[in-house]
């Protein structure tokens, strides 16, 4: 419905509100991929993928290059689960 109307139709606040949106709706999405194994538990000790998005933030904060951190993600998720 709202992917219809024109951006012309909003004013100046509604569009700054729902410019907030997609910032809002990413880390629930990415939350459960995090901390959440297969079987639904919370999990926190002994998880790879935190350390690797803790590096993954750090990388996308420093450069503010969606490449980078997505490479940085991937690569020390991969050390963590292949060498380590």
């Amino acid at each position: 419905m709202i992917a219809t109307i024109k951006k012309e139709m909003f004013n100046n606040r509604v569009r700054q509100i729902l410019s907030f949106v997609p910032s809002a709706v990413f880390p629930a999405i990415i939350f459960p991929a995090i901390f959440y194994d297969n079987s639904g538990y919370f999990q926190i000790e002994d998880n790879p993928k935190i350390l690797a998005a803790a590096i993954a933030m750090i990388i996308g904060i420093m450069t503010k290059n969606i490449l980078a951190t997505i490479l940085s993600g991937l690569a020390s998720y991969w050390f963590l689960i292949f060498v380590i």
